[in-house]
């Protein structure tokens, strides 16, 4: 899933993407209000963790923009501003969530995964398919109960799939959710995943959608190999 963070503090910002590419998140980093307008524009994010001490403004600014132009996607306020009056208008500005400098990474972590989880109308972490079920903490995926090796490109385009199993998504989209803006992608990347999952998961289980994309096969399309099968 795809990250956009904005924050200043190269350290922080340095700390936060190594501890949230360990858990799979791509993580794209800006530090001032006019590269983060930039990124938004040019970029898919899935969530959203925004300083609000920026050298061009507070980044409350940005959101109040950003929900006033009719944008949705889940945003975290993170900073050490740490006030209740502080707290109460981040959230009034339209901040999903609000954590306080320092913090911990582990909760940071399982702060973005429950403003995904509700962004998506799930009630709890694991996300089912038919017999496919994945674990968005431990990094699992089973099928029937039983464990499937996925890499972590294929795992995370999975989510992404299993995130919106109802929307067409567009190339440009799924590459969003697996690289950052400033990585080299070779032109059959995705092809190459969305082939390797349907190897392990049954051929059903991605649809193209000629012209538009790709979506989730029904739940019924989940097919597992005896060569995507765990040991």
């Amino acid at each position: 899933m795809h990250v956009l963070l904005i924050e200043d503090d190269a350290l922080v910002a340095s700390g936060i993407r190594a501890g949230l590419t360990v858990h799979d998140f791509v993580v794209d980093h800006v530090a001032t209000l006019a590269e983060a307008r930039s990124a938004m524009g040019a970029v898919s994010s899935d969530v959203v963790i925004l300083d609000r001490g920026l050298p061009d403004g507070d980044g409350l600014t940005l959101l109040e923009e950003w929900r006033a132009a009719g944008v949705t996607t889940p945003v975290l306020v993170l900073t050490a501003r740490d006030t209740v009056q502080d707290r109460v208008a981040g959230l009034h500005g339209g901040a999903d969530d609000y954590l306080i400098k320092p913090f911990d990474l582990d909760e940071l972590v399982a702060r973005l995964q429950a403003l995904l989880r509700r962004a998506a109308g799930r009630p709890r972490s694991l996300i089912e398919h038919g017999a496919l079920c994945l674990d968005p903490v431990a990094r699992e995926v089973t099928v029937g109960g039983r464990p499937v090796a996925l890499s972590r490109r294929e795992l995370v385009l999975l989510e992404t799939f299993l995130q919106s199993p109802r929307s067409v998504l567009s190339a440009d989209q799924l590459k969003d959710s697996l690289y950052g803006m400033n990585d080299e992608v070779e032109s059959n990347a995705l092809n190459v995943h969305i082939h390797h999952l349907r190897r392990k998961l049954g051929s059903r289980v991605i649809e193209t959608v000629r012209g538009l994309g790709y979506r989730l096969g029904k739940p019924s399309a989940v097919e597992p190999t005896e060569r995507g099968r765990g040991a």
